[in-house]
């Protein structure tokens, strides 16, 4: 393996505001979610798992740890597209997103794309991504994530308001058989104003982050 733990260039860390208590918490969630609060993901089904099932529907299931409170509005599962420019190999892509818990101080993080035609026709599969999100009582996030593509990243990083997370590499491997070219970047995750999800990630080319992925999704579930 190669590993790339240089950094991007540090920006500015924003002013965070007061966190959501619970309830705050909660009753936020629950606005954001109203047509979709009926519908979650599908359990394994395996009886003799002496543990619960992970659901992506804070009504559901076990209640979510009180470490999670501030990456509580990223539990759901998403779906919408985006747009990519990999070193020159721009394509757009559709999306969904799974984010989900089983009780424990972690959330679980399942990304599939698939690439698009110009008219939006599915095109055939695109990456996977699979990973954790935890974060400290003082804010500090960690996220551990593993892509199809052959890359293993660590990236962290602090809240940049109650609705929006902000990561950063540091430290991004790659198998032999993955993309040579692949740098650190940057990430951002956060609501919008018509409460769907947009993330952006940014990439290290010739020592600039440049833009690599991006989409808006709509919740579908939770």
């Amino acid at each position: 393996m190669s590993d790339n733990s240089h950094q991007p260039e540090q920006s500015p860390s924003p002013a965070r505001p007061r966190g959501l208590d619970g309830n705050e918490a909660v009753t936020l969630a629950a606005e954001q979610s109203k047509k979709t609060a009926h519908r979650n993901i599908p359990g394994l089904g395996f009886d003799d798992l002496p543990l619960p099932d992970d659901t992506a529907n804070l009504r559901q299931g076990p209640s979510l740890h009180d470490g999670l409170l501030a990456l509580l509005p990223l539990v759901g599962v998403w779906s919408g597209s985006g747009q990519a420019n990999d070193n020159g190999d721009e394509y757009a892509f559709g999306q969904q997103l799974v984010v989900s818990h089983d009780g424990e101080n972690y959330l679980r993080f399942e990304s599939r794309t698939w690439r698009l035609t110009a008219d939006g026709t599915a095109a055939g599969p695109d990456q996977r991504e699979v990973g954790f999100w935890r974060i400290s009582a003082s804010d500090e996030i960690e996220l551990t994530l593993t892509n199809s593509r052959g890359l293993v990243e660590i990236m962290y990083g602090e809240p940049y308001n109650d609705r929006a997370w902000q990561v950063q590499s540091a430290s991004t491997m790659v198998t032999a058989t993955g993309p040579a070219n692949h740098g650190p970047g940057k990430r951002m995750y956060g609501l919008m104003p018509n409460n769907n999800l947009g993330w952006v990630d940014e990439r290290v080319v010739d020592g600039e982050l440049v833009p690599y992925m991006s989409a808006e999704l709509a919740r579908v579930a939770g």
